[in-house]
């Protein structure tokens, strides 16, 4: 598969993620420090849209019921969500 523009990286935030379609996929990209990561958008645990989530560092909590998400990996990091 080709490479795809999804945005530029002035459009990534420090603190937020930035919700993306690309190819038809929903992604969600973040920045940690000065790289930048993909991740697929939804949470597993109930369809919470990622990007409106907080983000604290390299972790990403789901705004819908707090499950957090290590963004450099895509690890499942706490509960409720149960997969990575």
């Amino acid at each position: 598969m080709a490479w795809k523009r999804a945005a530029s990286v002035a459009q990534v935030a420090a603190d937020k993620g930035l919700q993306v379609k690309v190819a038809g996929a929903d992604i969600a990209i973040f920045r940690v420090g000065e790289t930048l990561y993909a991740m697929e958008a939804i949470c597993p645990h109930a369809d919470a849209y990622l990007a409106e989530g907080f983000v604290d560092g390299d972790r990403i909590e789901c705004p819908l019921h707090q499950a957090q998400f290590h963004i450099p990996t895509g690890k499942c990091l706490g509960p409720p969500a149960d997969r990575d």
